[in-house]
């Protein structure tokens, strides 16, 4: 068998075909990853006082009704950041107030929407979606007072008038249209759009370029039903915004497009550039395991085998037990034994009489082997016992030299 084919028996599946599957299960796993992390910001809610509802409290008419009247879809604002962007400080944004909107969300909005013109419409209806029409709603009563208060006095030292208005309809702009069932409106002495004597449906605050529409049955997707309204609404906005068409909706008053996770935090700046980093080096880690060739490296034996070996190991637990400064006495009685043995001492001298035989041996220096002994007897240190040791070591070599 060659080696191709013994290669290709050993492996049962193709490198190639191998790779191709794994590319395609992470960038399936990629996808469906962004995908569920970014799928709650752009499922519209069904009913409610949204700009993209399509019930009879909804907006949805009026958005598409200015995209027809001006050519061009007005922006939704789905973050903070787009409403404090130049872009929406040069546009009237309409901000429609739900019941079941956030209080805090609204007070972020009115502080970064100081200085610009914005119209806030506040809630009338309770509702509840018609289960035959997905998205539309029935009409179950108005809203109390104190709930519309509640919202009104976030925006303005105001509440709505009470009795009913006697007047039955609107002059918008020069345009007259029918009022609302049960019409919602506050005390003004210079209304935008008048209810009557002292009484507005559409007021400016004084302090601020802030709008307030008080009935909002006179723009939303149940008013556009009527042609006189719908072009009442168009008027209305027309004389708010500071220029043809420079409208914006907001959808952060209803949660819509600013759910922040830990999944968007790996997926947007400025951590994106940590997760990218982290999956090129992983990336790189599953390259170089494709490219690992030969047996895996076995780790080295903490003791090697050997003279030397066992040598350096002794030495290595003598010097952690603190124990070399002891053997100076030893080292040199050892050596002075192993000197007389080469130098062919009698036998049984004792350790003096043999020092002094061994000095006999030297004949340049007088008592040479008993001073080397005597300073490595005496040794303390681990570069005493070096020299001490060295010295002895040639001392003796010396002596075997002169007898050959």
């Amino acid at each position: 068998m060659s080696a191709p084919a013994a290669e290709a028996a050993q492996e049962p599946f193709n490198r190639r075909t191998l790779f191709w599957g794994i590319f395609a299960s992470l960038l399936a796993a990629a996808g469906f990853f962004l995908l569920s992390t970014y799928a709650p910001d752009f499922r519209q809610p069904e009913g409610g006082a949204t700009p993209l509802s399509k019930g009879g409290t909804g907006y949805a008419g009026l958005v598409e009704w200015l995209k027809l009247a001006n050519g061009q879809s007005a922006p939704m604002a789905r973050s903070e950041e787009a409403l404090s962007s130049g872009l929406a400080s040069r546009f009237l944004l309409i901000v429609t107030i739900a019941p079941n909107s956030d209080p805090a969300a609204l007070a972020r909005i009115i502080k970064l929407r100081s200085g610009k013109a914005t119209l806030f419409v506040l809630p009338k209806w309770i509702t509840l979606p018609q289960q035959a029409h997905e998205g539309w709603e029935m009409k179950l009563a108005r809203l109390p007072d104190t709930v519309v208060n509640d919202w009104l006095g976030r925006i303005t030292k105001a509440k709505l008038g009470e009795g009913n208005s006697t007047i039955k309809q609107l002059d918008v702009e020069g345009r007259t249209v029918a009022v609302p069932d049960e019409l919602q409106w506050v005390a003004d002495d210079h209304p935008l759009i008048a209810a009557g004597t002292g009484k507005a449906v559409l007021t400016e605050l004084d302090k601020e370029p802030f709008y307030i529409l008080t009935d909002p049955d006179l723009i939303n997707n149940a008013a556009l039903n009527d042609p006189q309204k719908a072009a009442a609404a168009l008027d209305m906005i027309a004389m708010l915004e500071p220029g043809k068409g420079a409208v914006m909706f907001d959808l952060t008053l209803h949660g819509i497009g600013q759910k922040y996770d830990l999944a968007k935090l790996l997926v947007e700046p400025p951590f994106l550039a940590l997760t990218l980093s982290v999956l090129a080096a992983a990336a790189l880690a599953f390259l170089h395991g494709l490219g690992r060739f030969g047996p895996p490296r076995t780790e080295a034996r903490a003791i090697a085998f050997g003279k030397q070996a066992l040598v350096d190991t002794t030495a290595m637990l003598l010097k952690r037990a603190g124990r070399i400064e002891e053997l100076g006495d030893r080292y040199a009685a050892l050596m002075r034994a192993r000197a007389g043995a080469l130098l062919g001492a009698p036998q049984g001298l004792p350790g003096e009489a043999l020092d002094r035989w061994l000095d006999s041996r030297d004949r340049g220096e007088i008592q040479g082997f008993s001073r080397r002994f005597k300073t490595a007897n005496e040794a303390r240190t681990l570069a005493q016992m070096h020299e001490a040791a060295q010295a002895l070591h040639d001392w003796t070599t010396r002596r075997l030299g002169e007898r050959r």
